[in-house]
């Protein structure tokens, strides 16, 4: 994947809120995060996206590097 699957704002500290996401091939708008919590290493995220779906997002601090997954 050329770009980076997840768009996000960041205060403090990196990835703080994802706001869009890449799937399929599609940019998908953030409307709702659903859960939120840190993982060793990392921060996952539940979210529904603008199409109805939820997804879990998942960013590696160590490897900066997001995962997207289908809830």
């Amino acid at each position: 994947m050329e770009h980076n699957p997840v768009e996000c704002l960041s205060g403090h500290t990196y990835a703080e809120r994802p706001i869009a996401l890449w799937w399929e091939g599609e940019r998908l708008n953030i409307v709702e995060i659903v859960a939120r919590w840190r993982i060793p290493g990392g921060r996952r995220f539940r979210v529904q996206a603008e199409n109805d779906q939820i997804f879990e997002l998942c960013y590696s601090e160590q490897q900066d590097e997001w995962q997207v997954s289908l809830y």
